[in-house]
């Protein structure tokens, strides 16, 4: 036994060892790389990016304020590119898009061969590109979002509801705000709503595959060990994925057979692809659908909107209710603009500019994806450096939304700055701030984000008033991240409302 044990733990050294070896010769002989900090043998500057009082985003941050704006590193065998400033950003997202818009699967996407048909990984060839257009076109564009103004509606109404039901005990906003989220997008995806217990299994699934998506990962930084799955993440992912697949596999076998009930919208988003798979499958001539593209399809729409909105209001309301002049403000437009409404609308946000600043001084703050990566599909030259084909090209946004020499104070809750000046979410202008991202990869939900963000920020702050914990009043309150999916909260935040 001792001796098998051996033979195999010299097996990995050897594996190990050659593919190290394989990348420095690869692209150690090119000395137009951007700087960075020398790695170590095979862990490469692991040890330079793990910290354990920082998390990726920071100690990326604080390597950029060393070696530059535009950073090599190398993390076990992948080389990594790091840009970390407006400009450096707009290269990759712009000037360079074309070539650097692959991507790399994280090992843990393939639990249940989720990757081979996510459209967040899918290479960018025609497969992406019309799983993109069926996205944009039948959930996503206005026209489709207008149809959607009931369901938003509803689970607006039906947060409101949950939150008085719990008047002057602790609400967590993050789950009521998921809640609502979730109710609205299965709605939107399949014409049905969620009963409790549902909504608490998937409460509990987004969490968990939240963390295990960036969760760091030996075989994400040494490939030729993927196989073996040494931490378990790939097989815990599916074991998640697996749970949300049983549900949309659900609503598709109901739809099959004519149950969709009294709710069910004609041309609802699973209509649409129930409808190519009667075409063989194909979408504008390219081969799209089977059962497997359906569920990642539609788990990538369903979890992404979870989470991203879920985490921003969250920070948001937490950066609130720790700013008491910038909340009073907020309250004060609410009241002029809304009145007696009990919710907010599409229609209302171009009237309510604080709100609009409120959430854009949030997504500054707090990035819903801090670091945004690409892959080279061929070899550029950036700023002077060459960008080898194949390597990790990485965007830090939180360093660029926290850069002293971008923004003043940048460590400050100031919504104001946004009265000032005239920022967008498209990325197409501003590489400063583009928190959804910017490209050919730009955030697919954008549209979405921007309307739910809104009405559920501004319904939670209009007629309710909310305080802090009294142990948060005194102690102050954890504003510590934790990276997933996208970064969140470390400790879920608890307000107790009470109603005007």
């Amino acid at each position: 036994m001792a001796f098998v044990f051996l033979v195999c733990m010299s097996s990995l050294l050897v594996t190990l060892f050659s593919s190290y070896l394989y990348q420095v010769l690869l692209h150690g002989g090119n000395r137009r790389l951007p700087p960075g900090p020398v790695p170590l043998p095979l862990i490469g500057n692991l040890l330079d990016v793990a910290s354990s009082s920082m998390l990726p985003h920071r100690s990326l941050s604080r390597l950029a304020e060393r070696y530059g704006p535009l950073m090599t590193l190398r993390l076990g065998t992948a080389l990594v590119i790091v840009a970390s400033s407006p400009a450096a950003a707009r290269e990759v997202l712009r000037t360079h898009n074309a070539t650097i818009t692959g991507r790399n699967s994280p090992d843990a996407w393939n639990g249940m061969d989720h990757a081979a048909n996510s459209v967040f990984i899918l290479p960018p060839r025609r497969r992406w590109r019309a799983l993109r257009r069926i996205g944009a076109e039948h959930l996503l564009s206005p026209r489709r979002l207008d149809g959607l103004r009931p369901a938003m509606r509803a689970a607006v109404l039906d947060m409101r509801r949950r939150i008085v039901a719990v008047s002057e005990l602790p609400v967590e906003v993050g789950r009521v705000v998921f809640d609502a989220m979730a109710d609205f997008m299965w709605r939107a995806l399949f014409s049905s709503g969620l009963d409790a217990d549902t909504l608490h299994e998937l409460h509990g699934v987004a969490r968990e595959a939240a963390l295990l998506a960036l969760k760091p990962n030996v075989s994400d930084f040494f490939p030729a060990l993927a196989a073996l799955d040494l931490q378990g993440v790939r097989r815990s992912m599916a074991r998640q994925l697996g749970k949300v697949y049983k549900l949309i596999d659900h609503e598709i076998d109901q739809r099959k057979r004519g149950g969709a009930g009294d709710e069910h919208t004609a041309d609802d988003l699973l209509d649409v692809i129930l409808d190519m798979l009667q075409q063989e499958g194909k979408f504008d001539g390219v081969l799209m659908m089977n059962r497997d593209a359906m569920r990642a399809f539609l788990t990538d729409l369903f979890l992404a909107a979870m989470d991203t909105v879920t985490g921003a209001i969250e920070w948001a309301m937490a950066e609130l209710l720790q700013n008491p002049e910038a909340m009073k403000k907020q309250k004060v437009e609410l009241n002029s603009v809304l009145g007696s409404k009990t919710y907010v609308e599409y229609t209302d946000i171009d009237n309510l500019p604080y709100l609009q600043a409120v959430i854009k001084e949030t997504l500054r703050l707090h990035a819903v994806v801090p670091l945004v990566p690409n892959k080279a599909e061929d070899t550029v030259e950036i700023q002077g450096y060459t960008i080898p084909k194949g390597s990790t090209v990485i965007v830090n946004l939180w360093a660029i939304h926290h850069s002293a020499e971008v923004w003043t104070d940048p460590s400050k809750f100031i919504p104001e700055r946004f009265l000032c000046k005239e920022f967008h979410f498209q990325g197409t202008d501003h590489f400063e701030f583009m928190p959804f991202s910017a490209g050919r990869r730009i955030c697919l939900g954008l549209p979405l984000a921007n309307r739910m963000l809104h009405a559920l920020l501004g319904s939670l702050l209009h007629h309710f008033e909310w305080t802090l914990p009294q142990d948060a009043m005194e102690n102050g309150l954890d504003m510590s991240e934790k990276l997933g999916l996208t970064m969140s909260m470390a400790t879920p935040l608890q307000a107790i409302v009470k109603g005007m």
